[in-house]
């Protein structure tokens, strides 16, 4: 496993694939190490803004898990962070 300063990829992060990689790209993230400190519910907002439509909540709980792992928590499931999502955000 490789740790977190050697991660240049966004999809070499657990739980990210192609499709989160693009999201991240698209909210202006060009790497990892810049997912540091982002607020995860601010940047599903900003990327349904970016989309012009509401996203699968579920891309927030990817975004919680990116963002946690990045800052040094283990890697867990993208859906361990589900309940928490609903508790925030109230949906």
């Amino acid at each position: 496993m490789m740790s977190r300063s050697e991660i240049k990829r966004f999809q070499d992060i657990p739980n990210v694939g192609p499709a989160i990689e693009k999201d991240f790209h698209a909210l202006g993230l060009k790497e990892p190490g810049e997912l540091v400190g982002k607020d995860p519910y601010q940047l599903y907002q900003d990327l349904c803004a970016i989309k012009q439509t509401r996203q699968d909540p579920c891309v927030a709980d990817v975004f919680i898990s990116a963002i946690r792992y990045m800052e040094g928590e283990p890697a867990r499931n993208w859906w361990e962070y589900t309940e928490e999502r609903k508790k925030h955000l109230g949906n």
